[in-house]
């Protein structure tokens, strides 16, 4: 699942920028950078202005807060290996904005989406694991030489690590890593492959969002579910609307940080738990502390909906989760070397390819199954995207509806190990023959 991991538990890759190339360094400037643009997207994105509603009509609001971050890093202004602000945003910000878009879900009213929002995800899964030996034998039948490699430097080795990323997330990945060895050179090119394959779709789907009648027509799909969904979600939040004070403010952080705490720790401890006592679960990621920690956030932000706390929506619970999810997609933009493309175009190819195969999969699907656009979008980024992806897909639609993809998102962590265990075995049989 990730940006192509994108998000927030992606491992770091090898420096694609040499250290000393850069021209900025201190994380304040860099951070002070990101804020203004995203402060910039989000004026001009409001603005009546002609020019700016033709301008986002064409180029939605969300793909420029991932690509304008991502030019600093071309420009050789930033390394963001050498960069922090990717892991605070993503250990910090990213399980406190979880609680803060969980805590006014209706449970009941997204179990009433019914089995179409699941049935899109396991079929993104699907693309995935049956893309990726599909991609190998296309691309080896015209350039054998692209897939080919021994030991360490097996490409398929490298590729495991890419389906972990866009089934499950960097922790997934990192499972891979460990599980089939490709080297360190090998990897550091592959991370590149996930990061930019996975954020040329996300920005296709990101386009998509403002056609979305028009592709649920295309599509015959009723998405009176998901509109009643947003509906009752609006209508709850202009109920409890009031002007917030100091303390709301205060209580509402003590809320999102606070969870996040404990689910730190409660994530530590589990993870140390299994490692020493049930080390076969190791297979599943259940060692992660990351997996913990988006779980821990996760359930605890759903559990709080059933109490009094879902009243934090009437001071902006979802606005300031919102503001935290930015910030870690502009974060995650600075990992996107679009350079790396030409150093490898071989292997982009095969990214391409394996895409490719799980979009016309998951059109097929939706097609059939008659299932809205917002399903197709957010099923396939709880895949190829995770936590860090999924739930901003789905705010693009509706804020209201971020929770559906955060929910979504979990189950791929779940899945994702075992699945790109399948697909890369099946990856290595076809590399043979």
């Amino acid at each position: 699942m990730m940006l192509a991991n994108a998000i927030a538990e992606t491992p770091d890759a090898v420096p694609a920028v040499a250290p000393a190339a850069v021209l900025i360094t201190n994380d304040a400037v860099v951070l002070g950078i990101l804020m203004a643009i995203l402060g910039l997207v989000f004026w001009t994105a409001s603005s009546s202005h002609r020019f700016w509603k033709t301008f986002y009509a064409v180029f939605p609001m969300l793909l420029l807060c991932y690509f304008l971050p991502s030019l600093l890093t071309f420009a050789k202004l930033v390394d963001p290996e050498q960069s922090k602000l990717y892991f605070m945003a993503s250990r910090y910000l990213l399980p406190a904005s979880l609680v803060l878009l969980t805590i006014s879900v209706d449970l009941r009213e997204i179990l009433k989406l019914g089995p179409k929002a699941i049935v899109m995800f396991l079929t993104g899964t699907v693309g995935v694991v049956l893309g990726g030996p599909l991609a190998i034998l296309i691309v080896g039948s015209v350039r054998p030489d692209l897939v080919g490699g021994e030991d360490a430097e097996a490409v398929w080795r490298g590729l495991s690590t890419v389906a972990g990323s866009w089934i499950g997330g960097g922790a997934n990945q990192a499972a891979m890593k460990e599980v089939f060895g490709p080297s360190d050179s090998l990897y550091s090119v592959m991370v590149a492959v996930d990061v930019i394959v996975a954020e040329i779709w996300m920005m296709f789907l990101l386009m998509g969002v403002g056609k979305a009648d028009w592709i649920d027509a295309k599509l015959k799909a009723d998405a009176s579910s998901v509109r009643r969904l947003q509906e009752q979600m609006e209508e709850f939040s202009e109920r409890v609307a009031k002007v917030p004070t100091a303390t709301d403010l205060f209580v509402l952080l003590g809320v999102a940080f606070g969870v996040t705490a404990v689910s730190h720790a409660g994530g530590e401890f589990l993870a140390r738990w299994i490692e020493a006592n049930l080390p076969w679960l190791n297979q599943f990621s259940l060692n992660s502390t990351f997996f913990w920690l988006i779980v821990l956030a996760t359930t605890a932000g759903v559990l709080l909906s059933f109490t009094k706390a879902r009243q934090l929506e009437g001071v902006g619970a979802s606005k300031i989760g919102t503001v935290f999810i930015f910030v870690l997609v502009a974060t995650i933009g600075l990992k996107m070397d679009i350079r790396a493309i030409a150093s490898h175009p071989g292997l982009f190819a095969v990214g391409g390819i394996w895409m490719a195969i799980h979009v016309a999969l998951m059109i097929a699907m939706a097609w059939l199954i008659r299932a809205p656009y917002f399903f197709l979008a957010v099923g396939s980024k709880a895949n190829i995207g995770g936590a860090a992806s999924a739930p901003v897909v789905a705010a693009a639609f509706h804020p209201s509806l971020a929770p559906v993809g955060v929910l979504l998102a979990v189950l791929g962590y779940a899945v994702g190990t075992y699945g790109a265990y399948i697909c890369a075995i099946m990856m290595q049989a076809v590399s043979a023959t």
